[in-house]
């Protein structure tokens, strides 16, 4: 085998499925066997051209499963064989100052898997061994790759700011990450509230460890957390900027509104509902390699798994726009084996 299957985009949704030279990875890299791909939201920074240059290809996709099937030279710590994973952030430096200090997240020379450098709509994906998150051979990869973007950051965002268990935790949006953020936040021990449009998902949220439901078109959201006690943590993972200002009021002293979903428009808040009980907005990106292996870890021991809907590789325009439209339930996942 010289080539491998790829789906390239330039442009806005221009895909076009191409053959690419199979190449040995470079030093401190490894070449993986893609086996399943998820699909993200954040995938449109790829696929709609919102990248320094759209006109340079670019293969998308960031929730990767794979085998590693040769390494480059200076591995020493990643074997032939083995199955990994590839999230968002495509592995720090170590050397910038956010490294040294421990923030590999924001380091100052990480690329983005899928938007910067080539990600996993295709057969062969090539990683930085920083980047690399070992994924256990008894997890389903299908089930696994979600769980590398989607699962990592709400998973994440709980631990950093949910405070003890519990305490109410708020997931607003029963999509592909809210249905993540309440299996979360309940097996933490937490006092779970899912808040949504409607009544159609309330059966659903509860089975997905919800203990309240709150139907945004019928009651006034932050008097019915308040009336809860107050939200610790509230975790917005709509895309919508104007459904997450009224949540601010519904926090508890110290709570925390933890955006996650990426939205065009802003989020507001009256200064009197921040000032009085200290109230926090912050933004919230994703997590480490290696609290992407606590991750797996945790969702393994306690039964946490992502719904999906699989495409073949061969289709992964259509996923894409499945993925788009909201209609997927909740995350599509592309099988490339």
């Amino acid at each position: 085998m010289t080539t491998y299957k790829a789906w390239e985009v330039t442009g806005s949704r221009n895909f076009r499925f191409v053959d690419r030279e199979l190449v040995d990875p470079e030093p401190h890299q490894v070449r993986l066997r893609v086996e399943y791909c998820g699909v993200c939201h954040s995938d449109v920074l790829a696929a709609e051209g919102l990248r320094a240059d759209p006109e340079q290809p670019i293969v998308p996709g960031h929730e990767v499963v794979g085998v590693i099937d040769a390494v480059g030279a200076g591995v020493t710590a990643w074997q032939v064989g083995e199955r990994v994973g590839v999230g968002f952030l495509a592995g720090h430096c170590g050397e910038c100052d956010p490294c040294r200090r421990g923030d590999f997240v924001n380091c100052r020379h990480q690329q983005q898997t899928g938007t910067t450098v080539d990600g996993g709509y295709a057969e062969v994906v090539y990683a930085r061994t920083s980047g690399l998150v070992r994924v256990p051979g008894d997890f389903p990869a299908a089930e696994a790759a979600p769980l590398l973007c989607a699962g990592l950051t709400t998973f994440t965002a709980l631990h950093k700011a949910a405070g003890r268990p519990g305490a109410l935790v708020a997931v607003q949006g029963i999509g592909g990450l809210g249905h993540l953020a309440l299996q979360y936040a309940r097996s933490l021990g937490h006092r779970v509230a899912a808040i949504a449009r409607g009544g159609e998902k309330e059966a659903l949220a509860r089975e997905l460890g919800a203990h309240h439901y709150i139907d945004s078109t019928d009651e006034d959201v932050a008097g019915a957390l308040q009336d809860l006690g107050g939200a610790s943590a509230i975790l917005a993972t709509a895309a919508s900027g104007s459904s997450m200002s009224p949540l601010v009021a519904g926090l508890a002293p110290h709570g925390r509104l933890l955006v996650l979903g990426a939205a065009p428009d802003p989020v507001q808040a009256q200064t009197a509902d921040l000032i009085f009980g200290n109230r926090v907005i912050q933004g919230h990106l994703t997590g480490t390699p290696i609290e992407n292996e606590d991750n797996l870890a945790f969702s393994a021991a306690n039964g946490i798994r992502p719904r999906i809907e699989t495409f073949p590789l061969s289709e992964a325009p259509k996923a894409y726009e499945h993925m788009l439209s909201g209609r997927a339930r909740f995350r599509a996942v592309l099988d490339a084996g």
